[in-house]
């Protein structure tokens, strides 16, 4: 199982449009060319990441996460651990999600942040860098988005309404899935060639596809992959031997604080587009709209989009902006656009009111 994978049956699959049916709605959206000029034009000298804001964030987080984790296992008040651990996991949240700013700065743009990331982030909690990257660029890519080729789309929308809880309910088995890829796959794979390949092309990314398969990785990327995986190989068989040898209830405790961080991540991930799309390519203009801003006042939002994940359409207008800067762009972009224009049209009020628009999506006859 990949990181985030919801496994859905087929029976919760759209049926597949015959040659002779309309094309999928979202597929015949022209582009809003004043909309994609203004987005670059306005935003030029913003586009920098900031050091000084990227370092201290996920620190602080990290710091965060990991102190609260610390409570849910040592406190004796059983309140007070659950408070603990939900902080803890909220933080770890917060701090796990800067794999995604990780895939779209550039190289150079932080020194040491990657590695310093993973060394505190995603090593220690068994999600290192090279699930996410050279990955989530193919959902950005013009020709893959909403197709069967986007590792990070599924037609939500339109399957069965079971399909929703489903798809939540599967991200519970994060922490199992991922302990047993590092403690167990991983180390087998490096004797067995095939069964490499298999955990390469299929439980590697943080993809939400099942019919995704990862091509091999190469370069530098390759060694960046044999270093991660290493080091997470290693820290999951640490943590099985500290369990069976010592104590288990740390261990079991981690992994439902991970197992909450996860739901949250499918939660985020449930409503980040609309997932109404059938396959075909769409226009940069209709990935936008098929993609969901939530911009203040809701400060809600901040707790289960950390990160300018709120401001997922922004970003699939500018995939390479700094999270920190989405804030000020939404705010140059809706006073230059105004309040008819298609960038409105992304915007949307909450969680709650995505969770009844795609459930009753779902709904619909077909």
């Amino acid at each position: 199982m990949t990181a985030h994978e919801a496994i859905l049956p087929a029976a919760a699959l759209p049926r597949t449009a015959g040659a002779a049916e309309a094309r999928s709605p979202s597929a015949a959206i022209a582009d809003d060319m004043a909309m994609l000029r203004a987005a670059v034009e306005l935003t030029r000298d913003i586009s920098t990441a900031r050091a000084a804001v990227y370092w201290p964030d996920m620190l602080a987080s990290a710091l965060l996460g990991y102190a609260g984790l610390a409570g849910a296992i040592l406190l004796d008040n059983a309140w007070a651990a659950i408070a603990a651990g939900v902080v803890g996991a909220l933080a770890l949240y917060r701090a796990l999600l800067f794999i995604h700013e990780l895939t779209h700065i550039h190289k150079t743009a932080l020194p040491g942040f990657r590695l310093g990331w993973n060394l505190l982030v995603g090593i220690p909690l068994l999600t290192p860098s090279l699930m996410y990257e050279n990955v989530h660029t193919l959902h950005h890519a013009r020709t893959r988005y909403g197709t069967a080729d986007d590792p990070e789309y599924l037609p939500l929308g339109l399957m069965k309404p079971w399909s929703l809880p489903l798809f939540l309910l599967v991200a519970l088995l994060l922490p199992v899935g991922l302990l047993i890829r590092s403690a167990l796959l991983v180390p087998l794979g490096a004797l067995i060639p095939r069964l490499r390949r298999v955990v390469w092309e299929r439980a590697s990314a943080l993809s939400i596809n099942p019919a995704f398969r990862r091509r091999p990785a190469e370069g530098a990327f390759a060694r960046q992959v044999l270093c991660q995986e290493l080091g997470a190989s290693l820290w999951a068989l640490f943590l099985i031997a500290t369990a069976v040898l010592y104590d288990w209830r740390p261990l079991a405790i981690g992994m439902a604080v991970v197992s909450l961080t996860a739901v949250l991540n499918q939660l985020r991930t449930l409503v980040a587009h609309l997932w109404v799309n059938e396959g075909e390519p769409m226009t940069v203009t209709a990935q936008f709209l098929d993609s969901v801003n939530v911009p203040p006042p809701g400060p809600i939002a901040e707790l289960w989009a950390p990160v300018g994940l709120r401001y997922h359409a922004l970003h699939h207008l500018l995939p390479s902006m700094p999270y920190h800067a989405l804030p000020e762009a939404h705010r140059r972009l809706s006073a230059s656009l105004g309040l008819e224009s298609t960038y409105q049209q992304a915007n949307h009020p909450g969680l709650a009111a995505l969770v009844g628009r795609l459930a009753r999506s779902t709904m619909l006859p077909r």
